[in-house]
């Protein structure tokens, strides 16, 4: 069987270890006699697998001791919702959220926040970040989103923290599709979420890491079951959580931790990346829109100049297990995702494929 690589943004590649072991464990956890998917979220052996889980995500991100994590159901798109509902409780009716423009996902919480504020575009580009000088900020904003990689267009950044102007906002941060591949620190940002289904787990389960003196500044429209306070007095149990994404969750966590944590991920995706964008920066048959100080180590889209070739390309790269290289509908051309699961093997074959099809079309 030709050896599979699943370039795909989401729901992404899981560590063939995490998905042997889930195998293994699948009708009966650890001697209990249960699978994961049949546990009580309150009783003791689905408690343990959350507190490990929880225990390991803020060991590998050193979260502080200051901040919560909550475990919640949903995707990107309940987040950008959830967001405002959670943060302008305590702000006047009027107030203004500072946005960062840089893509599609950009889009989507933007649309999201106008249902309940003003909205101030500090800056805006899909195929880079605006210099941060340059940054159009609202003084006494409610807060400032970005979305610190694009899944969609390929843009990457993380801002400028020896900017003044930053010293006093809050920061909120979608980081759904690069979390754990880069070293952060917590402590700049106020709100952190992210969806599991690229780096993390499947779909279905978001992860927000919250500075303490946040919570309990929900608008009153919140639904209970949304209310970041309410999540976190109950340790994420306020409504029955997505056990068996939680489960899976955990289990990439240890593997990430055996690889040699985040450091290690990033030395990774750093080198993934370089490999892949050199080969694409050096065939004139293909083409990138992002500036390289920006591009995205987890998402690299790209274009055949020749855009009739499109089916072509995905036809063959199908026939040799390169999987899911089609563009997002909204942009089109190519994209692969190199999450922390994809090998380094699984790129240089990507790579080696992009040559000789730029190779074979030039004959």
């Amino acid at each position: 069987m030709t050896h599979i690589y699943n370039f795909s943004a989401g729901p992404a590649v899981l560590p063939k270890e995490v998905l042997a072991q889930a195998a293994a464990e699948m009708l009966d956890w650890h001697g209990s006699g249960m699978s994961v998917m049949e546990m009580s979220h309150r009783g003791p052996e689905f408690i343990s697998i959350y507190q490990a889980a929880e225990r390991d995500l803020r060991e590998l991100l050193a979260v502080p001791d200051n901040y919560k994590i909550l475990f919640m159901q949903g995707g990107g798109l309940s987040q950008n919702a959830l967001i405002p509902l959670n943060l302008l409780g305590h702000k006047p009716a009027g107030a203004t959220i500072d946005f960062i423009h840089t893509g599609s996902w950009s889009d989507k919480s933007i649309k999201e926040a106008r249902k309940y504020a003003n909205v101030n575009v500090a800056a805006s580009s899909t195929t880079e970040v605006p210099p941060q000088a340059g940054w159009q900020l609202t003084p006494g904003a409610a807060y400032l989103h970005m979305c610190t990689n694009e899944t969609i267009g390929g843009v990457e950044y993380q801002p400028d923290f020896d900017d003044p102007r930053l010293k006093d906002v809050t920061l909120v941060a979608d980081m759904s599709s690069h979390i754990l591949s880069r070293r952060i620190d917590v402590s700049k940002y106020g709100v952190i979420f992210a969806g599991a289904q690229k780096n993390i787990g499947p779909a279905g389960v978001t992860i927000v890491i919250i500075r303490e003196d946040l919570l309990g500044k929900a608008l009153p429209v919140c639904p209970s079951a949304f209310d970041f306070k309410l999540v976190a007095d109950n340790d994420s149990m306020y409504n029955t959580p997505p056990t068996y994404g939680i489960y899976i969750a955990g289990l990439v966590f240890q593997w990430l931790k055996r690889q040699g944590g985040v450091a290690e991920m990033e030395r990774r995706a750093q080198a993934k990346a370089e490999l892949l964008y050199t080969a694409l920066d050096a065939s004139d048959f293909y083409t990138t829109r992002v500036a390289p100080h920006n591009r995205s180590r987890m998402n690299v889209p790209f274009y055949l100049k020749d855009e009739s070739r499109n089916e072509a390309f995905l036809a063959g790269a199908k026939a040799r297990g390169l999987l899911q290289l089609k563009g997002h509908k909204s942009v089109g051309g190519m994209r692969a995702s190199i999450y922390n699961a994809m090998p380094i093997e699984g790129v240089q074959a990507l790579v080696d494929y992009l040559n000789e099809f730029a190779a074979q079309a030039a004959q």
